[in-house]
């Protein structure tokens, strides 16, 4: 993510480097995009200290590059202005995947897939503000086709209060086979019953345009020939956008109030492209939501999908 564009400042640390982290230095890539090395001297274990500020106009911009206001522009006023009557400014909760570290440096961009993001919200998100990020690779495992780092992101309050966590996981394709143990696969009992709800939303072809000036640059998401060299017919959303566009079409099926957020996660299992339908199957719960969500063909996009919220 470019961080230029939240005006982050960023100061890195290295501890003396795991056993795990030294093994990664000697990973080569095998995979489809190319070989280089893998560049974390000392990846398990590295930690990252920032500052993340944000205005309503940025707000209001990520409430844009996911989808707010598409169908229709008065249905959804307070993500998308500031000065609507009747509809004070709110944040989407998946903003917080924004505010987040970025993971260090894992190889070549078009290698690296995001896998799984779990944020947790302790209070909500104002339009504008200030956190002070700390963020920690906290493992490193051997997938065999490739390597899962796990990565988390805490995020404080100037006045030092937790407002939130982020939890992600960067699946580096041809760099597994060194050993490593894997990753165990966390419980989850997929729901036997046809959902109860589908939500069907249609993604604009230039969705990718606006969402990357919330500062994901990446150019897979933009440009065909870097998608090209990454084995991809044409450039893919990024997956917080498709991550994004869920936890706001879900909302409705919760209350309708973003303040009672608390927790979202997926694991993405296939990338969405501009211009696609996004199908969000849903299944009501006590604390929420169950979820997962298909592409126009019926492919599953996001999986493992749990929106939670607090108590009223």
């Amino acid at each position: 993510m470019n961080t230029q564009d939240k005006r982050a400042h960023a100061a890195r640390t290295q501890p003396p480097p795991t056993a795990e982290a030294t093994e990664l230095t000697t990973l080569r890539s095998q995979g489809s995009a190319g070989g280089g090395r893998l560049v974390a001297p000392a990846l398990v274990g590295l930690r990252t200290s920032l500052e993340r500020a944000w205005t309503p106009t940025e707000t209001i911009l990520y409430a844009l590059g996911v989808g707010a206001g598409q169908r229709d522009p008065a249905a959804e006023l307070r993500f998308t202005t500031e000065n609507s009557t009747g509809h004070p400014q709110r944040v989407l909760p998946t903003f917080a995947s924004v505010l987040a570290a970025d993971p260090p440096p894992l190889g070549e961009l078009t290698a690296i897939r995001h896998a799984e993001e779990a944020l947790t919200l302790f209070r909500p998100l104002s339009p504008g503000g200030q956190v002070h990020t700390t963020a920690a690779v906290t493992a490193l495992h051997d997938q065999g086709s490739g390597a899962l780092v796990e990565h988390v992101s805490r995020l404080h309050d100037p006045a030092g209060t937790l407002v939130g966590t982020v939890r992600r996981a960067m699946f580096v394709i041809g760099a597994g086979g060194f050993g490593g143990r894997r990753a165990r696969p966390a419980r989850w009992q997929p729901p036997a019953d046809p959902p109860e709800h589908r939500i069907v939303a249609t993604v604009r072809p230039d969705q990718a345009l606006l969402y990357r000036l919330s500062g994901d640059r990446n150019p897979l998401h933009s440009d065909p020939a870097v998608a090209g060299r990454a084995g991809l017919p044409r450039p893919i959303l990024h997956g917080l956008c498709t991550f994004g566009f869920a936890g706001r079409l879900l909302l409705p099926l919760v209350g309708d109030d973003p303040t009672r957020v608390r927790h979202v996660r997926v694991r993405f299992a296939a990338p969405l492209h501009p211009g696609d339908t996004l199908t969000v199957h849903a299944w009501r719960r006590p604390y929420g939501v169950v979820f997962r969500a298909t592409d126009g063909t019926g492919r599953v996009v996001l999986d493992r999908g749990v929106l939670a919220v607090s108590a009223r």
